[in-house]
């Protein structure tokens, strides 16, 4: 891992993507490493734009403010593909990860090309099957963990396990799907 991973997500309102960016700064920071997890509100309404980031280091973080040039983008809705600038100040060292079924050759060029990794999963199939309902958050959070490899695979996994225990411990009957959909997420993260 760089000493230092800046990471910002785009979703929609009640999508997960601020719960997402939170999960994944609690298992980094369950690893050790030093970790800041935190949102961006513009309208506080279902469905609107929102933006939350991540910064992740083996070291203290000195830093305290938005991600203009993030090493890696999460795109939890596709519509924002053309809604928002997804990519500004994306490092072409990094990658995005879109939660999307559309084409390659449709995402390069909504991407304006951009020239770093593209990597798709489809987090609504994932969901579905493991939940039964279109939760795309924990199979977006599984995909970023996946390409950026700030943590293995096993880490990930206990780790979500306990945190899943600990958050759905009044509704314990989620917990088995919500592994599920991490572990298949794993899997099924795709570079074009």
């Amino acid at each position: 891992m760089n000493d230092l991973i800046e990471i910002r997500w785009h979703g929609r309102g009640g999508q997960g993507a601020k719960t997402a960016s939170l999960l994944l700064a609690d298992a980094a920071f369950n690893t050790g490493k030093y970790i800041q997890g935190f949102p961006e509100y513009g309208p506080e309404r279902m469905g609107a734009p929102i933006t939350a980031y991540n910064r992740i280091s083996n070291t203290p973080i000195t830093i305290h403010s938005n991600i203009y040039e993030p090493d890696y983008v999460v795109v939890v809705d596709d519509t924002l593909l053309e809604a928002v600038d997804v990519t500004a100040g994306l490092k072409s060292t990094g990658a995005i990860v879109i939660n999307t079924t559309k084409s390659p050759d449709y995402l390069k060029k909504v991407l304006k090309g951009y020239s770093g990794d593209i990597y798709t999963i489809d987090a609504r199939e994932i969901s579905m099957q493991t939940l039964g309902r279109y939760f795309p958050n924990t199979p977006m959070l599984a995909a970023i963990v996946k390409v950026s490899n700030i943590m293995n695979d096993e880490d990930f996994i206990k780790d979500m396990e306990g945190s899943f225990k600990h958050k759905f411990a009044k509704k314990p009957e989620v917990i088995a799907g919500n592994m599920e959909a991490i572990k298949m997420a794993l899997n099924k993260v795709q570079k074009i």
